[in-house]
């Protein structure tokens, strides 16, 4: 194992009585949330930080299940010993959303009133839901207020979400590559995966669970189209460019010719469509389409920031134009002009939307620079 790693880590699970009343008005009578911690709660429990994942992600965030792990958890880089989630400092509490497919109640599980898996049945959901589950854990947890929510792209939504529903419960809030909302060519590139989904003649109206098949094509697809926009022309450009993986130009020679991004594109859709669910992909970009952080505040970004008690760390990326640096700025001019403390930087960076996932040299001074403040306010008990 690295030194910097927070090592072994075994996922936890805990089921939630109900009712749960979801935003859709429906009501779940019981719930499951797989999480993982990593790290060590402080005596008076002030130094928790919740992860909240992106639209793929889950409760690995960090560390490995087993020595044979080829890969560390998603967010590995900047959650360890050191790093700029310091595990050293903080308790961390990364968790698979409701609605998820990695150990979480979602549509691939079994639905108590017909025995049956969920499928296209189970509720809609919204970021607030997520929220409201997440605010249970961290009671079970004995958490009354983190030390942050922190959270990138959809994880910034909730992390965003948390500061107005539940302003008491967290004295910071890092939002990162993320928006109040997503922009009409956004909510395009989502119904456009999901249609590759439902296009899949093995997607059976969402129960191919029931009837043994399942839509890999579609989804892997579906995963193309979400990947392209997480990547900048730039970044693809100096990774692959025009380079054949297979195949030739030369003339008078009939020959299939690949790029080297077409055949990374087909990994990335095979791998994931292995690995994630349907109907959970459908749900998940579903609740990022319908996000609006003022719609219930008279569409006014500054009444809505207005009910915030933390203070926020904001960062985007000039390559990343699915989640632009404009997007962040409206954030923080909303913020400004609710009096809400803020701190905002825009790191350069080629690699697109993920770059939030990837090291990064200055984007890791300023995550770990407001880290090390979150901290040392804990530890003094004064708002700094």
């Amino acid at each position: 194992m690295p030194a910097n790693s927070v090592g072994i880590v075994e996922p936890k699970s805990h089921t939630f009585p109900g009712p749960f009343k979801l935003a859709c008005g429906r009501v779940l009578d019981e719930y499951t949330l797989r999480y993982e911690t990593y790290g060590t709660l402080n005596a008076d429990r002030s130094n928790g930080v919740l992860i909240c994942h992106a639209l793929s992600g889950h409760h690995h965030a960090a560390g490995y299940h087993s020595t044979s792990d080829k890969r560390p958890g998603w967010w590995d880089h900047y959650i360890g010993p050191g790093k700029p989630i310091d595990t050293n400092k903080f308790f961390v509490v990364a968790l698979n959303n409701l609605g998820g497919c990695h150990g979480s109640t979602g549509p691939a599980s079994i639905n108590p009133q017909t025995g049956r898996p969920w499928g296209p049945d189970f509720p809609p959901l919204r970021a607030r839901d997520w929220v409201h589950s997440q605010a249970q854990l961290a009671d079970l947890l004995g958490i009354e207020c983190w030390a942050a929510v922190v959270g990138g792209s959809l994880g910034g939504m909730q992390a965003m979400r948390w500061s107005l529903e539940y302003p008491q419960r967290l004295r910071h809030c890092v939002v990162i590559a993320s928006a109040m909302k997503l922009s009409a060519q956004n909510i395009a590139f989502n119904e456009t995966a999901r249609q590759a989904i439902t296009s899949d003649p093995n997607f059976s109206d969402g129960r191919y669970l029931e009837n043994n098949t399942l839509p890999r094509d579609g989804l892997a697809v579906a995963r193309m189209i979400g990947h392209i926009t997480y990547l900048s022309d730039d970044g693809l450009g100096k990774k692959f460019g025009r380079e054949l993986r297979s195949g030739t130009f030369e003339q008078g020679v009939e020959e299939l010719v690949e790029f080297q991004v077409q055949s990374y594109l087909r990994y990335q859709g095979d791998s994931f469509s292995g690995s994630f669910d349907p109907n959970t992909y459908i749900l998940m970009t579903r609740a990022l389409d319908y996000f609006d952080l003022a719609r219930e505040y008279d569409n006014d970004p500054v009444k809505a920031f207005s009910h915030a008690r933390c203070k926020f760390l904001l960062v985007s990326f000039t390559s990343d134009w699915r989640f632009a640096p404009e997007r962040s700025r409206e954030i923080v001019d909303a913020l400004m002009h609710a009096n809400v403390p803020v701190s905002y930087a825009e790191v350069e960076s080629p690699m697109g939307h993920d770059a939030f996932l990837l090291p990064n040299e200055r984007y890791e001074k300023i995550f770990s620079a407001y880290m090390d403040n979150v901290a040392k306010e804990g530890q003094s008990g004064v708002l700094s």
